[in-house]
């Protein structure tokens, strides 16, 4: 069977298999967030907290309850990491450099996972476990919060309530995360993924030399790594590393768990504003874009463009040979669609279009189908501003699901998606103009600014992938990229909940001839147009001097 063919397999199973759950997981979960019962678990958390979860919030003491969570969230897991060194099963690891401990911090809590460091030779395992691995959990469900905060300002009018934080962020752990992650993990063991709390390992090497090998709690840390679309990795490979990715089965089913909650939430999205054809919409567009976006990663990756993969006939260097080039090109397109940031391949030996399409899938907003959470609250802002423009074209007020989008909602929605190309370009063009960053370059030309771009980029969208080519475990890059991924997470966030309020407020209006049908092909193909070209417009030129200007040379 030839590689095309083996490759085309495992998309299309792939598919299939999350059209087989689409509808069951997205009506759960539609379940987990509208159901008025509390399980004895979530009663005995809310006593533990304080909190009074039939009480429901306003958009801003929603904002500020999560607000308040994620910094406290920061200040423990830096504790946790300067403090390791003191604590149970540090297995010999030195406390945590402070810059690369703020760093960390931010990015775990942030969902954006970019790592500056090794892992098996920085983190002890109860900073693995204990601060990483239970960020991985919440600020998933961090994310999924805030997508059914904008989802209940669709459904609701005439109202200041978008439901409880607390309530939302302790129903996505207990009820979703932790679950499908178990039944994950168990896969994984069952597979090879290490799970142990064993010592480093001293062993004689094949040279002759000696080799730590690092175990650790690996596969319930990589099942929620994969299902939270977090990314970050134990071991400094990442997914390429056995312990972490054992079979060439098993980079299926992390992908499968990558992709499995960001596909189904528009069912829960349709089922909450009460017409599910609305949810298939949304659902269509992420598809047409990762489709899109897996296909042309996997043309440009095959094709092997450049004299070396012309010449010996695939684009191997960087790539695991147990996965092959296809099935590489795949999982780096979902990662970098998905803002999961795992990579089992290296995106800087991709070829120089191939690393654009990892690059151009994350500057899309990552919303095709995007994080959990993050992806459907990221395309229903694209989809409020496609309305406008077809109210604009047209000269009525424009309407989504019953609700004018007037000049506070366009306002807002145009702001956030103006917050992370702001960040990319401006951290790009700081790093660039800087002749001590630009010593951190292991290349120059176009490719070493790819290498940046690609940098910035993963940062503000809360991806956490990296093109490599740079040192950036030092004080400026740890504090420019954390800054970077603290922005890119909140400001969207109170953006979108301010939305959700406005949207929440207002009373329903009736459908009319006039109204544009979101539910048709031509409002999915509008919303596709427009998020491509919002992304052209704003990273053209950027493309063009980076991974273009490569691809052409």
């Amino acid at each position: 069977m030839s590689t095309t063919a083996a490759g085309m397999i495992f998309i299309v199973s792939l598919v299939l298999a999350l059209a087989l759950v689409h509808k069951p997981l997205g009506d759960y979960m539609h379940r987990v967030y509208t159901t008025p019962r509390h399980t004895a678990v979530e009663r005995w958390i809310y006593r533990l907290l304080g909190i009074r979860p039939d009480t429901e919030q306003s958009w801003g003491v929603y904002a500020r309850g999560l607000l308040a969570f994620s910094l406290v969230s920061v200040l423990a897991v830096y504790g946790i990491q300067r403090l390791q060194d003191k604590l149970p099963l540090s297995v010999g690891m030195a406390p945590v450099t402070d810059h690369i401990a703020w760093n960390t911090a931010i990015s775990f809590v942030t969902n954006t996972n970019w790592q500056s460091y090794s892992g098996e030779s920085t983190m002890g395992h109860l900073t693995q476990m204990g601060a990483l691995a239970v960020q991985n959990f919440v600020s998933a469900a961090v994310g999924m919060a805030v997508a059914v905060a904008l989802v209940r300002g669709f459904a609701r009018s005439r109202t200041e309530h978008l439901g409880n934080f607390w309530v939302d962020l302790v129903r996505g752990c207990v009820r979703i995360l932790l679950p499908i992650a178990f039944v994950g993990a168990v896969v994984l063991v069952a597979a090879g993924v290490i799970q142990n709390f064993a010592a480093p390992h001293d062993i004689a090497t094949l040279a002759g030399g000696h080799q730590a090998i690092t175990g650790g709690p690996v596969a319930s840390q990589e099942a929620i790594k994969e299902l939270g679309t977090n990314g970050g990795g134990f071991y400094n490979a990442n997914s390429a590393h056995p312990f972490e990715n054992a079979t060439s089965w098993t980079n299926w089913v992390e992908l499968f768990l990558i992709l499995l909650i960001p596909f189904a939430l528009p069912r829960t999205f349709g089922r909450m504003v009460g017409q599910v054809r609305q949810g298939y919409a949304i659902l269509a567009v992420m598809g047409v874009l990762a489709l899109a976006g897996v296909l042309l990663t996997n043309a440009f990756e095959l094709s092997a463009h450049a004299t070396v993969p012309q010449a010996v006939g695939a684009a191997m260097e960087g790539k695991e040979v147990r996965f092959g080039v296809s099935n590489s090109a795949t999982f780096g397109a979902v990662t970098t669609l998905t803002s999961t940031g795992a990579v089992n391949s290296f995106h800087d030996s991709y070829t120089p279009f191939g690393g654009m399409m990892t690059m151009v899938d994350m500057m899309l907003g990552e919303v095709a189908p995007g994080g959990v959470g993050a992806g459907l609250y990221g395309m229903l802002v694209l989809a409020v501003i496609t309305v406008f423009v077809a109210g604009l074209m047209v000269g009525r007020t424009p309407e989504y699901l019953g609700k004018k989008i007037g000049a506070r909602e366009i306002k807002l929605a145009s702001m956030y998606f103006l917050v992370t190309p702001a960040l990319v370009l401006i951290g790009t063009a700081a790093a660039m103009a800087s002749s001590v960053q630009r010593a951190s370059m292991l290349n120059s030309g176009p490719h070493g600014l790819s290498e940046v771009l690609y940098a910035f980029t993963s940062a503000s969208n809360n991806n956490g992938s990296a093109f490599a080519g740079l040192t950036v475990n030092t004080p400026w890059w740890d504090v420019a990229l954390g800054l970077c991924m603290a922005f890119g997470r909140f400001l969207p966030i109170i953006l979108v909940l301010a939305l959700a309020g406005s949207l929440a407020r207002q009373s329903p209006v009736p459908a009319s001839a006039g109204t544009l049908p979101t539910h048709r092909p031509q409002f999915v193909g509008m919303v596709v147009g427009v998020t491509i070209v919002l992304v052209a417009l704003t990273y053209l030129p950027a493309l063009a001097l980076g991974p273009i200007a490569e691809g052409l040379s």
